[in-house]
């Protein structure tokens, strides 16, 4: 090994070593969640060995041969004493796939596993796959629901960006080998951000889905929706209901979705949700929450105006701008929450909070008055309880 090669080959080591041991920090606290300073995985993140050949015959100018664009949208759980994320790795070629980092605390030291997920694949191939919700259920499995994407068959060679997006599901004990099952089948033209509940509801399992027209526009699809199918192998859902409809001029008058499963609290079903509205500058997705009744799980009875989470500073930055995205969070025994949401399809980044001031956001926080003077009333009735 030369001396040039063997030197950028151990400064990369140094930084790599360097960037896996910086300690996270408290940076803002808005009495209901604590942001942190440092994302939690990113791009640089990546192992060296998946990025570099590094055999000088080979690689003698020490190149990444696999470039890594983006690690972002990552389902989340706690497993064997472990902060497991399942993120979203995306390369210079635009394709993803998924890969297991683990930490001790949740907040720091994410360290990715030796390869990336093995996901076997379909009689229909993926072209790709991303934002897995990871879900263990009641049943014993650990599932994992994500977006499969493929070309939409049967349009003119000259159209290269028309794409299906469907349910994809595959199920595991350890994380480590994967059963890919059939994608779900429901009655709408396509499906993202399909979400499985962790409890049997009346002996079926419970889907909350996305029901949409296009590949990119909702169209009809009147925002997020709930189903129920007998088995996993080979789901199917034959109505969908929606629970959480778009509404005009609101944080979610484009299109939503729900994040992650829900947690249970003594009060109802806490979700967490993303919700899309356009601007000026293009899409602008944020966070917000609701809660469910505990029986009946399709019936939304908090439901707090206006956002949860929005970006800010350094996170409106990024591949796609003025995005916040979550597919993961964690309950921890001590009642506190780790949050693990995306800015602007780039990095992943934690926040954390606790039950308590999630219940009490959603139950005491008004609800969307879907007009200006509405909004003016609720300000007024804080100025006198102030007063």
């Amino acid at each position: 090994m030369s001396k040039q090669f063997n030197e950028r080959l151990q400064q990369i080591r140094s930084n790599y070593a360097s960037l896996l041991a910086t300690k996270n920090e408290e940076a803002v606290y808005n009495g209901l969640v604590r942001r942190y300073k440092y994302p939690v995985l990113t791009a640089a993140h990546v192992p060296i060995e998946w990025r570099y050949d590094c055999n000088e015959t080979t690689n003698p100018f020490l190149m990444e041969r696999f470039g890594i664009n983006a690690v972002f949208n990552a389902g989340a759980m706690f497993w064997n004493g472990k902060y497991i994320l399942a993120a979203r790795v995306e390369g210079y070629d635009r394709k993803s796939f998924f890969a297991i980092a683990q930490s001790d605390n949740g907040i720091d030291g994410f360290t990715f596993w030796d390869t990336p997920v093995l996901l076997p694949e379909t009689e229909e191939p993926d072209t790709n796959v991303y934002d897995m919700r990871l879900v263990q259920h009641e049943d014993g499995w650990i599932y994992g629901l994500f977006c499969t994407e493929r070309r939409q068959k049967g349009v003119p060679d000259a159209d290269q960006s028309s794409a299906v997006a469907q349910c994809g599901i595959a199920r595991t004990k350890d994380l480590k080998t994967w059963t890919r099952l059939p994608d779900l089948i429901t009655t709408s033209n396509q499906q993202r951000n399909v979400v499985l509940h962790p409890k049997f509801v009346n002996g079926m399992y419970a889907l909350y889905t996305r029901p949409q027209d296009g590949f990119i526009e909702a169209g009809s699809g009147g925002g997020i929706a709930i189903g129920y199918t007998k088995q996993m192998n080979g789901a199917v859902i034959e109505e969908e209901t929606l629970i959480d409809k778009r509404v005009y001029h609101t944080i979610n008058e484009i299109k939503n979705g729900l994040g992650p499963a829900p947690i249970y609290t003594a009060h109802g079903w806490l979700h967490l949700a993303h919700g899309v509205r356009n601007t000026a500058a293009g899409l602008r997705y944020v966070l917000y929450l609701f809660m469910t009744d505990l029986q009946e799980i399709g019936k939304i009875i908090y439901k707090p105006a206006g956002y949860f989470m929005a970006p800010e500073g350094e996170e409106r930055v990024g591949d796609v701008s003025n995005v916040l995205f979550s597919n993961g969070w964690i309950e921890r025994e001590d009642g506190s929450v780790a949050i693990y949401y995306a800015s602007s399809d780039t990095r992943m980044h934690v926040a954390t909070t606790s039950i308590e001031q999630l219940v009490d956001y959603v139950k005491n926080t008004n609800p969307d008055g879907y007009t200006s003077a509405n909004a003016v009333g609720r300000v007024m009735q804080i100025i006198k309880r102030n007063a």
